[in-house]
């Protein structure tokens, strides 16, 4: 199963972190670093832009792909999706 969904206001290094405190491993083992997250029953693959939201005003939307187990994935969306919407305030 394929899972796409972009958060706004948030890092792609936030959303490693995030995803590691989920049970995923950054590959190549740099918490600072920019390569996908992986565990045993999914992988995680991460990309961002800026993207107006307004005639002056730009955010970071970070685009995550989880991949992996149907069931495994739909909990491992909902509870980064919690994440994720607490960064921003």
């Amino acid at each position: 199963m394929r899972v796409e969904k972009s958060f706004r206001g948030i890092s792609e290094r936030l959303a490693r972190r995030y995803l590691s405190n989920l049970g995923g491993e950054i590959e190549g083992g740099d918490p600072e670093g920019d390569g996908d997250v992986i565990a045993d029953e999914w992988r995680a693959s991460l990309s961002s832009e800026k993207v107006s939201i307004g005639p002056s005003v730009k955010l970071t939307e970070v685009t995550v792909v989880f991949e992996g187990d149907a069931e495994r994935l739909d909990d491992l969306v909902e509870a980064f999706s919690q994440k994720a919407m607490r960064a921003g305030g």
